[in-house]
């Protein structure tokens, strides 16, 4: 099978629109989804600063939708035509997997991030027959089409614009979930959200829809203006007195009547995690989803009284329900997560990392071109 996708061939190249071949279809719990659109997340850029952990030349994305149309059998529970979001890869069987914690999978990283399932390296190659890196998060979603585990897919309602349901598979998943789920925030809560990008802000949606007083923390004047649309408090970093670390943490706790319950770092700043901790009531909980790539210093007290530090994958999601209830919130209008969204053809996928780089974006979501029929 012949189709276009967008491949990735070192860490210094742009993506270059090529011709794949998958050399066979569906196997035993496997399903093929022609993608409808795949939003750009921060971890399919980060692919150009791995150290070389993450294989190339590969197809990324990992934030796919689509319609299913053609499956490995009756054991994947889809059929064809169904409405799919794709969300992470995981085994299913280690002791997380069996405990609901598929973002804690034993196999994680190698499943996500470093190569996929060694068993299918020989099905996706170039046009010319060279290898490529087998199913990125199991998706390889920046294409027209997708061979991914079952397991990967959540059914979605048909009447929704599948092409826009992608992100809810990982970053909105994981703002999300942070705060349903790692948190459990609920009416009368308090949450700082720090950095309000994709993840921030489905964060402060998500908090807004359980009740809960949210205080966004960014620097960019337009982020700031869409998380107070969506019922935050707009607080500039640099304007509190970043410069000063403990000016921005005494406004937060003015602003919350003595510190937030729980706070939530997307920035991956040192500076700004240790106000985070700062901001917490006594036993508060600080959430970090970005990956750290320095030490981690703590000021001293700042873990005094209680208050701890996690790192949060994935919102601690089951994807298979969460994704539904966000979908459900958005038809209510409470997680209004497409104002979040431009949308690319997939042809101008360099155009939008450019613009995810610059913060001209929120969430790009590539939309690959109507898949020939002769495929």
């Amino acid at each position: 099978m012949r189709f276009t996708a967008a491949v990735l061939r070192s860490y210094e190249s742009r993506f270059g629109l090529e011709e794949v071949m998958l050399h066979s279809g569906p196997g035993g719990g496997e399903i093929l989804v022609r993608i409808a659109g795949c939003g750009m997340c921060r971890t399919d850029l980060a692919v150009r600063h791995s150290a070389g952990r993450s294989p190339l030349p590969a197809v990324l994305g990992h934030e796919g939708a689509g319609v299913v149309v053609e499956t490995g059998g009756p054991d994947t529970g889809l059929s064809t035509g169904d409405h799919v979001v794709l969300s992470f890869d995981s085994c299913g069987h280690c002791r997380n997997c069996m405990g609901a914690a598929p973002a804690y999978c034993d196999s994680f990283p190698a499943l996500n991030l470093f190569g996929g399932r060694k068993e299918h390296t020989a099905r996706f190659t170039d046009a010319d027959g060279g290898a490529l890196a087998p199913r990125w998060f199991g998706q390889s979603s920046f294409a027209e089409y997708a061979l991914v585990p079952a397991r990967n897919a959540v059914r979605v309602d048909p009447s929704l614009p599948i092409e826009l349901l992608g992100p809810l598979g990982c970053g909105f998943l994981t703002g999300a979930g942070a705060v349903f789920h790692s948190f459990g925030v609920g009416p009368g809560d308090t949450i700082a959200v720090y950095g309000a990008g994709a993840v921030g802000l489905a964060a402060v949606m998500a908090a807004t829809a359980a009740g809960a007083m949210t205080v966004a923390v960014d620097r960019h004047p337009e982020r700031l203006a869409l998380a107070e649309r969506f019922h935050a408090i707009p607080l500039h970093a640099a304007s509190a007195g970043l410069s000063g670390p403990p000016a921005l943490a005494d406004r937060i706790q003015q602003l919350t009547d003595g510190g937030t319950h729980y706070a939530l770092d997307t920035t991956g700043s040192p500076q700004l995690i240790n106000n985070a901790l700062r901001a917490l009531r006594p036993t508060g909980h600080l959430g970090l989803v970005a990956r750290l790539n320095t030490p981690l210093p703590l000021e001293p007290g700042t873990l005094d009284r209680g208050r701890r530090i996690s790192h949060i994958c994935e919102g601690d999601a089951v994807p298979g329900l969460l994704i539904p209830r966000l979908t459900r919130l958005w038809q209510a209008g409470r997680f209004p997560f497409d104002q979040l969204i431009r949308t690319y053809p997939l042809t101008d996928i360099n155009q939008a990392e450019r613009d995810c780089d610059a913060g001209r974006v929120v969430k790009p979501v590539l939309i690959p071109a109507r898949p020939r029929e002769d495929t």
